[in-house]
């Protein structure tokens, strides 16, 4: 829904400059395509070329951004952090689509599965036995959801994700398509000319707000649990076997493996292709960069 460029800068802690303050605000876009109605943002000034013609409505900028070229038709919205403040109108000009509290037919529930208040289950959904959803969680269509596991309030499960037998997931965590938690770990030992499974009888856990992305796979553990610590974000196509314990706040980034048995400090990140090999220990912080092994 369309808002006026001053319930903008209200909303978002900015004060305007320029520009028509009844002006309408219709979505959001990013400088080098930003047309009337629409907002953006200047936070480098290698992106400061693409103001001078620019269409757009309203840009967010920084209290000490010096800018000289902006247009006339140009609303300057000054901030303390203009990428916060644009995420805010982001959230605001794009909401996520709610989901309301509903259970499709075609889904397939076990009659010992408990549900949440206001939950949302979808087309052909399949939830084990003695599995809990908690209240105000999505669980998307063609999602499959093993026996004894627990999800907890506010998660969205996006269609096609698997959650494997005794997985436990915390409050507020995203799983996107495709994901898979809780296979076995890559566990074997050679033996007469032949690779013998290893058993694998742990779990997964995962914290409170963590965002798991498409196709990223998370074994479950041998014996004991694979552990992600809350708010830590794991991007798409990420492989992360079997007992690791990932910190709080950490970053993986796509194409990222880890191997077994690795602890991944608090706030620690992992740039694109990064691998990790087992037993390795990542300290607090700790940076490693793309390609790196």
């Amino acid at each position: 829904m369309p808002i006026t460029l001053s319930e903008l800068a209200s909303l978002c802690n900015a004060r305007i400059e320029g520009g028509n303050p009844s002006s309408l605000i219709h979505s959001a876009a990013d400088i080098n395509s930003a047309q009337e109605g629409q907002v953006t943002q200047l936070t480098n000034t290698k992106y400061a070329k693409y103001i001078e013609g620019s269409t757009a409505t309203a840009c967010f900028i920084a209290e000490d951004f010096h800018l000289n070229n902006a247009p006339e038709n140009l609303a300057l919205l000054i901030c303390v952090d203009p990428e916060m403040s644009f995420i805010k109108a982001v959230e605001q000009l794009h909401p996520v689509k709610p989901y309301q509290s509903e259970i499709s037919r075609n889904g397939h529930i076990s009659q010992t599965a408990t549900l949440g208040n206001a939950a949302f289950i979808g087309t052909y959904a399949v939830i084990g036995e003695q599995t809990s959803i908690g209240d105000y969680s999505v669980i998307l269509a063609g999602t499959y959801i093993g026996n004894n596991v627990s999800i907890g309030k506010n998660c969205r499960i996006h269609p096609y994700a698997v959650i494997y037998d005794d997985t436990i997931i915390g409050d507020n965590v995203i799983i996107h398509s495709g994901a898979i938690i809780g296979a076995d770990g890559f566990g074997y030992k050679f033996r007469n000319n032949a690779h013998i499974k290893v058993p694998q009888v742990g779990n997964v856990i995962i914290e409170d707000n963590v965002e798991i992305g498409a196709n990223t796979c998370i074994d479950r553990g041998a014996l004991g649990s694979t552990v992600i610590g809350m708010g830590s974000k794991i991007d798409n196509l990420v492989q992360i076997g079997h007992n690791n314990k990932v910190g709080k706040h950490v970053i993986m980034c796509g194409h990222t493996g880890v191997s077994g048995s690795c602890t991944i400090g608090d706030y620690a990140i992992l740039a694109g292709s990064s691998g990790v090999a087992d037993h390795v220990t990542i300290g607090q912080g700790a940076v490693v960069l793309a390609r790196s092994g």
